[in-house]
């Protein structure tokens, strides 16, 4: 009997999940698992806790969801905390044999994860979908990608490359493995488990939106809704607002977990615009996931060097201010704009893409701070935290990244004049 461990990572859904379908289509008992990494419970060498707690609840909302599709298909979700080459070697052990299937994830942690297993002589099957546009369609290959987004874009546009159809769920799952009770009762893996029941509570402050709830179900009835209300129409001009709900799509939290994935999106934006015809607003909209892949692409060119202190540059890093540090973090810096911007992370968990790039520009330029503090510090709160488009945005800023004409530093003033005239964003959040 062909036995699977699918291991859940960055695709919490059914819906356009070429792997987990793969891995269904392949296996005659499938056993789907989620791997909570200790790594994401320590503190960085900042001092403060790779994940916090927004992004710790969503994540479990988005778990508890995806148990509850798979439990309504006759499967189940076994949801474990440790290290994954200890837990599946032994998840292995008690099936006899089995492969591992899961998504491709294209950064250093992740990729170390792999490695771990494959030098134990597991067989880890690892498929890409993390991306709007497959990567073998590309009129490129991605070591020789462009590295400037917009010859990348150009190319791309040039080709007229589509977006390849989402895959559908799994009409069936194959069951679970007959060894299950042995997995029950394996004291190694019991003092590993994790009760799903159990929801993480987040102490918001006073003034908390938590706006975002995880899962596939969630994402599914918020990109429904911000299609059926015409938001598209007016997206361009309404993207770099600061306040609400609907100035930008807010796919990102669903995208960043993979409660949704960028085909699905595009799918509903291409038929959208048939319905209702295609406008500069919307194709903005498709600028930016395309934006999203450019980011997603890099590591298969760069690496590791994405991730060097320096990035692709030879240019040195003084040591953290650390007292400095705090005043970003915590809001309490000589620009309120900026703190407005930093409270309103730390009580929700989100923040504008327009006010990410300025309050990375304030810290790198104005506070003569470490971009990767920074970068460390947005993984730590932010919602929607990516690996790529992190990792790419603060390389673009701090002009570590592939654009060849440096940093990106803004003028403070002016963005707060442009984009907060009346200081209702201050007075929002201060």
């Amino acid at each position: 009997m062909k036995k699977i461990i699918y291991w859940f990572r960055g695709d919490l859904r059914l819906i356009d999940n070429p792997a987990f379908v793969t891995a269904c289509l392949d296996s005659e008992a499938l056993l789907p698992i989620y791997i909570h990494h200790p790594r994401n419970k320590a503190d960085t060498k900042w001092g403060f806790s790779k994940k916090g707690s927004y992004s710790q609840q969503f994540l479990q909302e988005s778990i508890l969801d995806l148990k509850k599709q798979l439990l309504e298909k006759g499967s189940d979700l076994l949801e474990f905390s440790g290290l994954p080459e200890e837990i599946i070697p032994e998840l292995i052990k008690i099936l006899g044999d089995a492969d591992v299937y899961c998504q491709a994830i294209e950064a250093p942690e992740e990729n170390s994860d792999v490695n771990l297993l494959n030098k134990q002589n597991v067989t880890v099957k690892q498929l890409w979908q993390s991306s709007m546009l497959d990567p073998k369609d590309l009129p490129f290959a991605l070591e020789q990608m462009p590295d400037m987004f917009t010859a990348f874009r150009q190319k791309i546009e040039n080709a007229k490359l589509k977006f390849a159809k989402p895959v559908l769920p799994p009409s069936t799952i194959p069951p679970l493995p007959d060894e299950l009770n042995q997995i029950n009762q394996n004291q190694n893996l019991n003092n590993l488990r994790i009760d799903n029941k159990k929801e993480i509570t987040v102490n918001a402050a006073d003034n908390a939106e938590l706006i975002f709830e995880g899962g596939e179900t969630a994402a599914s009835l918020h990109i429904e809704q911000y299609f059926e209300r015409r938001l598209p129409d007016t997206y361009k001009q309404t993207r770099n607002q600061l306040l609400g709900m609907d100035y930008s799509t807010k796919f990102s939290p669903w995208l960043a977990h993979g409660c949704s994935s960028a085909r699905s999106i595009a799918q509903r934006l291409s038929q959208y615009e048939k319905q209702h015809g295609a406008n500069e607003s919307t194709y903005w909209i498709w600028f930016e996931l395309l934006w999203r892949d450019y980011f997603s692409f890099l590591p298969f060119k760069y690496g590791k060097k994405l991730f060097y202190r320096t990035g692709l540059t030879d240019q040195l890093i003084g040591k953290l201010n650390v007292s400095q540090f705090n005043q970003w973090i915590n809001g309490q810096t000589k620009d309120s704009f900026i703190n407005a911007a930093m409270t309103e992370l730390s009580s929700t968990g989100f923040m504008s893409n327009r006010m990410r790039q300025i309050v990375a520009s304030y810290w790198i330029y104005d506070m003569g701070g470490d971009w990767r503090a920074g970068a460390a510090w947005f993984e730590s709160q932010l919602i929607d935290y990516d690996v790529y488009s992190n990792q790419g945005n603060w390389l673009y800023i701090a002009g570590r990244g592939t654009d060849p004409r440096g940093g990106r530093p803004f003028n403070v003033g002016k963005q707060m004049r442009d984009h907060d005239p009346d200081g209702a964003y201050r007075k929002h959040w201060l």
